[in-house]
């Protein structure tokens, strides 16, 4: 049953390529998931991630809190609470968070989270 259930506080967090805060809430790594992974990100006020892409994965950004914009492929919007954006493979990205609070997401990657699969593009 341990594998199948995770607590946040059992996560630690880490900083990930791009620059952001990672909490991995289940991966292959340490649960029973195979084709995926999900993670609560954190973007300090004022920064922005590195542009990147991920060659081989799907990406989902679930925004949690705050207002952030993101910058996907060619396209830039403003995303909040309750917002969900699309990374599909291949497609360069970024976030910055404006605002003067943490801005938090959840990433849901298929096929799961891997540093390997992460290229920095600036």
């Amino acid at each position: 049953m341990s594998d199948l259930r995770r607590r946040r506080a059992e996560s630690e967090p880490f900083t990930t390529l791009d620059g952001s805060t990672i909490r991995e809430l289940m991966h292959p790594s340490a649960s029973a998931a195979r084709a995926q992974s999900l993670a609560e990100a954190t973007v300090a006020a004022g920064a922005t991630t590195e542009r990147h892409l991920h060659r081989r994965t799907e990406e989902f950004y679930h925004v949690l809190v705050g207002v952030g914009r993101m910058y996907l492929g060619d396209c830039e919007f403003v995303v909040e609470a309750g917002d969900t954006v699309l990374i599909p493979p291949g497609t360069p990205h970024c976030i910055h968070n404006p605002g003067s609070v943490d801005l938090v997401f959840l990433c849901c990657c298929a096929p799961a989270y891997d540093h390997d699969d992460t290229v920095l593009l600036d």
